[in-house]
């Protein structure tokens, strides 16, 4: 039988707290797909993250900034879809899975990884799948 303590009761609600925490640091970044705002989706990144995948066969590998301009030129997707499909977190790093339907008539899977620096989560890298072609 497993006694629960006062600190377990803290570990678990910390625990929950960290799981909002990285679902908090991804939805600029979701928002960004339904308002083509490349500003906002670049605020999701650190300065050092890096952005690789393929759409229709065609390889890309931008840095934040980069990827930040891209959003913007594809413009708002209104009727874009997306759910937070796993997050793991150890630590300061996390992992998670973002799905997306209909991103500029587009579907998509992205894998993040965050870190935790200074209280803060941010998006260290991201290498997404395009489901066209690859």
């Amino acid at each position: 039988m497993t006694t629960i303590t006062k600190e377990t009761v803290q570990d678990e609600i910390q625990n929950f707290n960290e799981y909002k925490e990285v679902e908090k640091a991804l939805q600029p970044y979701i928002e960004s797909a339904r308002t083509g705002d490349g500003k906002l989706s670049r605020s999701a990144f650190f300065d050092h993250a890096h952005i690789v995948g393929s759409i229709e066969g065609n390889y890309y590998n931008m840095d934040a900034d980069t990827f930040g301009d891209v959003v913007g030129q594809g413009g708002p997707s209104e009727n874009v879809k997306s759910r937070i499909t796993w997050i793991d977190i150890s630590g300061p790093a996390a992992a998670a899975k973002v799905d997306f339907i209909d991103w500029n008539g587009m579907r998509f899977t992205d894998f993040f990884v965050l870190y935790k620096k200074d209280g803060q989560w941010k998006i260290s890298g991201k290498v997404y799948d395009s489901h066209s072609k690859n």
